[in-house]
């Protein structure tokens, strides 16, 4: 039988008693990105955190301090963690949102991995708007479908992806519906229930609030 952590009645009745928060600095540019499913669990969970926007121009400075050169990075304390996914999971483990056993964990993970997966096969960073396009096209026309159709058959009638509580796999699906959306209008039009789940999302109080004063950005 899978038992939940041991730990985590611990670490979410902290922040349900309000003591001994940590101090959180996330930084990343101003975009959605892969810092946006962190901020759903800020804005979830009601835990306050400094957003340390990073400008392009001051990128070049601040890339050559980070050990991997990469962001987004939490400072929990002084500690830095990197990784977006490393980020979110550790929030979601911190605050209850990561599944409520050891299997549920798993499972909320490989949800997440796959995702990542197939939205790292997009040419973000390709320079040749030509051959971007054309890779777009492809990632579109025979990756997509095969994630599309897993999540759906993943999901089926319920209304989380695991259990019967949001998980941050839902904060992090809803967050990539929505890059998915704007590259290709009609993605979700064959996938009704993913589309129902990113709308049950974004209509969670404070993740609705959070949405409408974010900045409003392509990615």
């Amino acid at each position: 039988m899978s038992r939940a952590s041991p730990n985590s009645a611990k670490l979410t009745s902290r922040w349900r008693i309000g003591c001994n928060m940590p101090n959180y600095r996330l930084s990343y540019f101003k975009i959605r990105g892969r810092a946006e499913t962190a901020r759903y669990i800020f804005a979830y969970s009601g835990i306050k955190y400094e957003e340390n926007t990073i400008d392009i121009a001051d990128w070049p400075n601040l890339k050559n301090s980070l050990i991997f050169k990469q962001i987004p990075v939490l400072n929990v304390d002084n500690i830095i963690i990197n990784q977006s996914s490393a980020i979110a999971r550790y929030l979601a483990r911190e605050t209850g949102l990561a599944g409520k056993s050891n299997l549920e964990q798993a499972r909320v993970d490989a949800i997440v991995d796959t995702i990542n997966d197939f939205m790292n096969m997009f040419p973000w960073t390709e320079k040749n708007q030509v051959v971007k396009q054309k890779i777009m096209e492809d990632v579109f026309a025979n990756n997509i479908p095969l994630l599309l159709d897993g999540l759906s058959k993943l999901l089926g009638d319920q209304m989380w992806f695991v259990g019967d509580s949001v998980t941050w796999a839902d904060f992090h699906w809803a967050v990539c519906s929505i890059t998915l959306t704007n590259l290709n209008v009609d993605t979700l039009h064959n996938h009704p229930t993913l589309l129902a789940l990113k709308e049950r999302v974004e209509a969670l109080p404070k993740i609705a609030a959070w949405i409408e004063q974010r900045p409003k950005t392509p990615l």
